[in-house]
């Protein structure tokens, strides 16, 4: 939790983010920010600089911060609800490129893109080739674009997969 007095000075989730990295911390060990308007933010990080960055960690923008460390998940302040809807389709294979393209309305290059680029997550590990299978109860997230779920995988009889898909926006 990083506590300040942002009424005459708002901060948004990139100047928390740069103070944070400005500390010397790596992003890869930073998850997300929950921005708290005019009281601070609540920042999830790694367990082991959790103590560093509390330490560290004395001002953003020209406030000065105050952190503490949470020790249960429940004494995050969430401010949002994810929205979820469900869709259906039918592709000719299970594919990541195809199924999760159409799970975000992108075009296939557009979602290769993303996964060579790194942007693109399947159970909370990295990959790297669009030519991936996925099956039911996958997690595909991309940056910046939310999450899907395959919620059930049927096969046609032209033999094509029907999908069932939820996506949190």
């Amino acid at each position: 939790q990083i506590d300040g007095n942002f009424l005459f000075d708002a901060a948004s989730h990139r100047d928390f983010l740069g103070s944070i990295l400005g500390c010397g911390i790596e992003r890869d060990v930073v998850g997300d920010i929950i921005v708290l308007g005019d009281r601070g933010a609540q920042a999830i990080v790694k367990r082991d600089v959790a103590q560093f960055l509390c330490d560290s960690l004395k001002q953003v923008r020209s406030v000065k911060v105050e952190c503490r460390i949470l020790e249960k998940w429940s004494d995050l302040k969430v401010s949002f609800v994810p929205v979820r809807k469900e869709l259906s389709t039918v592709e000719a294979s299970m594919r990541i490129d195809s199924v999760a393209s159409a799970g975000f309305r992108l075009s296939r290059s557009k979602f290769k893109d993303l996964v060579e680029s790194g942007q693109v997550k399947v159970n909370w590990k990295e990959i790297n080739s669009p030519s991936l299978v996925l099956k039911k109860n996958d997690i595909v997230s991309v940056r910046g674009k939310g999450r899907i779920t395959i919620d059930d995988v049927e096969v046609t009889a032209k033999e094509r997969y029907r999908v069932k898909i939820s996506r949190w926006v």
